[in-house]
């Protein structure tokens, strides 16, 4: 959600005239654009502010935005003075007005909303990917989970009308996106403000009518509100990607009834069966809180007993953070983080076994892979290029003498897996070239905008500090 904002906030900017710093020379404006979920986002929030300290005396403005920003408020001029604008979760839009207000009046602007005005989709952007987008359904969460600060920062659940969330798709596939995401705090409680709960398996069987659509994804979803018809979509629908992400947050229903999760862990395994008998090669991942309030080693175990059942294709896995504000931060039996960091290690221990495991089944198979540009590791003696898997695994694969662009479609036999990735050592099988790497081309061939010479043109970079996985 994060990383879509930033894209917003990166259209609103060049909307207003400003460019894109080139590498190597310091910008005239620097925007943080910050999460909340756990502490060390304001760590590194603030070892950067004091960083660029000494760019201050260079005339460099420095905005502060999101959800760190939404709840630190004034804190953080109190603490950096020189930052020149802090706005809210709800005030994107308003950033340039600000930076300009700021640069006239040459004192710090602030501004915060308590409601949402205007729907983060209805702004300008500047995508990071000509061949795949973000697609936000709603904003907001109606969730209590003790543990995040989320709600109190992106307020309750607001949702997009699903015309507009189609005809925004239509439009960035006639742009030449192959690949959409949808995006919710609470995906698939889609609906819940015009009082449809079938609402998000209808969105995904309309993303399944647009020509031209060839993959559609979602994150995150919440077991709570995860129904049969969402997986009867999911598995009906040809552009739907067999892949999710279910957050499962801790394996003892004593710590999930803590966490006020709404769902045991019978439940939860009882959803995964149900995915894989109606979606056999879907690819499940999760994320997983180590050091809740009150987990004790029999907890923690009963974690990683579900961790096995489950047999996870990959885990985000989380220390437990206390976040001022959340019910969690003032319970008894804080675990020591000693405890914690021993968990913690044992946990992903486990994880990268399973994922391992799950991956080295994958040897053999032929996978449509949809090339990505600047992901995963280069390797500069064999040149291995990366992409997608239908299921959202991460495939490193040799070239092709056709050498395939950023959007185009290979197909490759996987050599073998390891525990973060497959390879395919061989080289395609068949390269499609799609209009999606037409654009990818296009955009590489055209040479960057000359800067301005005018005041008003500042050339602003983006430090986005994006959301770690959670719902």
């Amino acid at each position: 959600m994060n990383v879509h904002d930033s894209e917003r906030l990166a259209g609103l900017l060049d909307e207003a005239g400003y460019q894109p710093a080139p590498d190597g020379e310091t910008p005239d404006v620097v925007v943080f654009n910050t999460c909340a979920v756990r502490e060390n986002a304001a760590d590194r929030l603030y070892g950067n502010l004091g960083h660029l300290l000494s760019q201050k005396k260079n005339g460099m403005q420095i905005a502060v935005g999101g959800c760190l920003a939404q709840m630190e408020r004034t804190r953080i001029t109190d603490r950096a003075p020189w930052v020149d604008v802090v706005y809210g979760t709800h005030n994107m839009a308003s950033l340039p007005a600000l930076l300009e207000r700021a640069r006239v009046r040459h004192e710090a602007q602030a501004e915060f909303a308590e409601t949402l005005e205007t729907f983060p989709s209805l702004l300008p952007a500047r995508r990071q990917s000509v061949y795949s987008a973000w697609v936000a359904i709603s904003v907001g969460c109606n969730n209590t989970c003790t543990f995040c600060i989320v709600p109190a920062l992106r307020g309750k659940e607001k949702d997009r009308r699903p015309g507009d969330i189609l005809g925004e798709i239509r439009a960035l596939v006639a742009d030449g996106v192959l690949e959409v995401t949808l995006l919710g705090q609470n995906v698939n409680s889609y609906g819940a403000e015009f009082g449809d709960r079938t609402a998000f398996g209808k969105l995904l069987r309309g993303c399944g009518e647009i020509e031209g659509l060839e993959r559609v994804r979602f994150t995150s979803p919440h077991p709570r509100d995860f129904t049969d018809d969402v997986i009867d979509s999911m598995a009906e629908t040809a552009n739907v990607m067999p892949s999710l992400h279910m957050p499962l947050q801790s394996g003892s229903d004593k710590i999930l009834k803590a966490m006020r999760r709404a769902y045991r862990r019978d439940r939860y395994l009882a959803i995964l069966d149900r995915v894989r008998a109606s979606i056999p090669d879907a690819a499940i991942t999760t994320d997983i809180i180590v050091g809740f309030p009150g987990e004790t080693d029999a907890d923690f175990e009963e974690t990683l007993d579900l961790v096995r059942q489950a047999r996870f294709a990959g885990a985000f896995t989380f220390r437990y953070s206390i976040r001022p504000g959340t019910p969690a931060a003032t319970m008894d039996a804080q675990v020591p983080a000693d405890t914690v960091q021993e968990r913690y290690e044992r946990l992903t221990a486990l994880v990268e076994e399973t994922t391992y495991e799950q991956n080295a089944k994958q040897a053999g198979a032929t996978l449509e892979v949809l090339v990505a540009e600047g992901e995963g590791r280069k390797d500069a003696a064999t040149h291995r290029m990366s992409g997608r898997a239908r299921d959202n695994r991460l495939v490193h694969f040799a070239p092709h003498e056709t050498t395939p662009r950023p959007g185009d479609i290979v197909t490759v036999t996987v050599t073998r897996g390891a525990p973060h990735y497959l390879l395919a050592d061989r080289a395609p099988l068949s390269v499609r070239r799609t209009r999606a790497g037409d654009a990818w081309q296009a955009a590489a061939a055209t040479p960057p905008a000359a800067a301005s010479p005018a005041p008003a043109a500042a050339t602003p970079v983006l430090l986005g500090m994006p959301s770690l996985p959670t719902a």
